[in-house]
């Protein structure tokens, strides 16, 4: 593998009013580029502000592009069933112009059924779906004619093609993200089977890349995102106080709506939710535990579900960027001036 690129990544979920998140997000990626960050990811999700805050990724991005010049801007993911695949590819062709060419998607088949209710599909239909709307998408940007029509795409992005991350959380779904050349998107956490209820995460995340190199065509570069909840804190007792205010508020937002939450003490959670944090040194620590980043080639850091207040977030970026990454080999680009510094 190359050297890793390094990114952020956002859930817009700041203790405030939505405008207020979104300034304070678009805050935190500026100052991700300020210190070499290579990439930003944001979540999609509809309805639930305290699930994403985002639901309109294209146009968050939009504005994030015109405050950076560098940073890769990455969707992590757009849930494809959910939206129309044509505008879908119409907003990210004129987005990924608008920016320069620095547009990434990831794509994927969601998550929360009541969302699907809400726009009239039955969440068991979302595979079936998913595979309908990529394929419209793919011919979008092929240049082929849409949905039986003479119509063609404008304004045409074949560039994209390269840039089409698939997030997975099974084996099958690598498999299928590697036959196609697409980037393959790791998340921060994802279920333990009932049988293997300690499994980590590198044991289940493992045979997905296996699964994904295994397919990934002849001659084509493999490309795979790891994110990773990372939070850097100046002092051990500073970033525990945080995880445990943000993960007594996760686990109620749980409990609310019916979901099992761990069971235990802050530490037995920590690892439950698959979280790194800690000083510098701790959360070098333990990512060198996590077997699956060494076969990575990009990492995205979010401090999601600890989420600190946002001062908080922007000293883990830059002990991120400045401390963790070189430790760990994942050296940030050296820092740029910026078409807007403020925000």
């Amino acid at each position: 593998m190359t050297r890793k690129r390094i990114g952020f990544f956002t859930r817009l979920l700041d203790d405030v009013d939505a405008g207020e998140r979104y300034r304070l997000a678009l805050e935190q990626i500026v100052h991700a580029e300020r210190f070499g960050l290579q990439s930003a990811w944001v979540a999609q999700h509809h309805f639930d502000a305290h699930e994403g805050g985002l639901p309109a990724p294209f146009v968050f991005l939009a504005q994030v592009a015109a405050h950076t010049t560098r940073i890769r801007l990455g969707t992590g993911v757009v849930t494809l069933p959910l939206e129309n695949p044509i505008r879908v590819a119409e907003d990210a062709a004129v987005l990924d112009l608008m920016s320069g060419g620095r547009l990434e998607v990831g794509v994927g088949t969601g998550g929360n059924p009541s969302a699907f209710t809400a726009f009239g599909h039955e969440s068991g239909a979302r595979g079936e779906i998913f595979a309908e709307y990529f394929a419209t998408l793919l011919d979008a940007w092929k240049g082929n004619p849409i949905g039986g029509s003479p119509n063609l795409m404008y304004p045409a992005a074949p560039q994209l093609l390269d840039r089409i991350w698939q997030a997975t959380f099974s084996v099958e779904g690598g498999r299928r993200a590697g036959a196609a050349g697409d980037g393959l998107l790791l998340s921060r956490t994802q279920p333990r089977a009932p049988d293997a209820p300690r499994a980590t995460l590198a044991q289940i995340q493992d045979p997905i890349v296996d699964a994904y190199l295994a397919a990934l065509p002849a001659g084509r570069a493999p490309r795979i995102l790891g994110s990773r909840s990372i939070f850097v804190a100046d002092s051990r007792a500073e970033a525990r106080r945080f995880a445990e205010i943000g993960l007594g508020r996760f686990m109620a937002r749980l409990r609310s709506v019916g979901r099992p939450v761990p069971q235990g003490s802050l530490d037995d959670l920590i690892r439950g939710f698959d979280i790194h944090m800690g000083t510098p040194e701790d959360v070098i620590e333990s990512l060198h535990a996590d077997t699956t980043l060494a076969r990575v080639t990009d990492v995205a850091a979010q401090v999601h579900s600890v989420d600190p207040p946002h001062e908080f977030i922007l000293r883990s970026i830059e002990l991120f960027a400045t401390v963790v990454a070189p430790a760990m080999g994942w050296a940030a680009e050296a820092p740029r001036q910026l078409l807007r510094t403020g925000t």
